[in-house]
């Protein structure tokens, strides 16, 4: 894992051995910005046969600003925000290891709502979207690529958004996979929540349905980009 800079954001990225061209992944962080959390999940992607790579949307500039630039852009649906997360994508596939057309995008709350959004407007293959934010109507997700998502039973503001996505996905003929986890809340594939937020917030990581996950997404995306093995065979 390397820290890198990608349209003056700062980056982890992390690929597997070999020369490739493995497919890409961009890694899009909860409200907790690009923590240790993040950069587990970064690492595992690579560990699978993925270039992955997860800007910090909070930088550049003075931490305040960006926090409340990139909650006002998911509040206007996507704003500069996703113009930045092209950036990511742009430059993975101007690596010589990764191949171009064979790049999807994960996120978390705040980064699956963006993610969602990201995988109408650019070019993406495949798009994981974890308890994130669904736009109301569905012609804003005309376009859309595959997706595959989950939601806790338990996190109640967002639990109509998985039923949600499901009818507009259905409704738009894209493929997809939409799965709510009986028992689990909000943010229960991550780790990085501060301990005052749990106290406040039923969230958590819940291995169970945090591993049932990552089956779903690794299968959805390996049939979508039809991954690379480290050495760079297909």
């Amino acid at each position: 894992m390397e820290t890198v800079t990608i349209d003056g954001m700062a980056a982890a990225y992390g690929r597997p051995e070999g020369p490739g061209p493995f497919s890409g992944i961009i890694v899009l962080h909860e409200a907790f910005g690009l923590n240790d959390d993040i950069r587990r999940i970064t690492e595992r992607f690579a560990s699978e046969g993925y270039a992955a790579a997860a800007p910090n949307l909070y930088s550049p500039g003075l931490a305040p600003i960006c926090i409340a630039r990139t909650v006002l852009d998911m509040a206007r649906g996507g704003g500069n925000t996703i113009g930045r997360i092209d950036a990511v994508r742009r430059w993975l596939a101007d690596r010589p290891e990764v191949d171009g057309r064979r790049i999807g995008v994960i996120g978390f709350c705040m980064g699956g709502g963006f993610a969602l959004t990201a995988a109408v407007r650019h070019d993406f293959a495949v798009a994981s979207v974890n308890y994130g934010r669904v736009p109301r109507e569905a012609a804003d997700l005309e376009g859309v690529c595959p997706v595959v998502a989950s939601y806790g039973k338990e996190d109640r503001p967002l639990l109509s958004h998985a039923s949600r996505l499901t009818d507009m996905l259905e409704q738009l003929g894209a493929p997809h996979d939409v799965k709510v986890y009986p028992g689990a809340g909000h943010s229960f594939m991550n780790r990085g929540a501060p301990g005052w937020v749990k106290r406040f917030m039923k969230l958590g990581y819940k291995e169970d349905a945090a591993e049932d996950s990552w089956r779903r997404i690794l299968n959805f995306f390996s049939e979508r980009l039809r991954t690379s093995s480290a050495s760079g065979s297909e």
